[in-house]
């Protein structure tokens, strides 16, 4: 059973890529924290009613005007922005606030570890529904 081909463990897949991205823009983050006149970044805020619509957009396919074809939005995490709410910037310009990104981190650890929950309860209860049906 291909497990990408159900919309729920496909939106869950999507969300974990997305906060695996948040997470190494994050760590970039604090990695700069001394770096002169630096920004932080985050990526665009992750949407599961765009997640739901992205990709089921039929539009007429190239060869004849009366088929249809399903595309296909990218899978793509958000894209990285620039924060713009900084908190405090530093006489040397660095606008990075060690504690909130400290803080976005951790939040970025704790959603992806009750997704992980979550994927891994859904697989447990197909499970036993696949060994009942046998």
């Amino acid at each position: 059973m291909d497990l990408s081909s159900i919309g729920l463990f496909k939106l869950m897949t999507k969300k974990m890529y997305w906060l695996s991205q948040r997470q190494g823009v994050l760590a970039q983050n604090v990695a700069n924290v001394d770096t002169p006149k630096f920004k932080p970044e985050d990526l665009t805020p992750f949407s599961f009613r765009t997640a739901l619509q992205e990709g089921h957009h039929l539009q007429p396919a190239m060869t004849n005007s009366a088929h249809l074809q399903l595309t296909r939005a990218s899978d793509g995490p958000g894209t990285v922005r620039k924060d713009r709410k900084t908190y405090e910037t530093k006489p040397d310009g660095n606008a990075v606030d060690i504690e909130e990104q400290m803080l976005k981190l951790t939040q970025t650890s704790g959603d992806y570890n009750m997704v992980t929950s979550l994927y891994r309860k859904n697989v447990a209860m197909l499970k036993t529904v696949l060994s009942r049906g046998s």
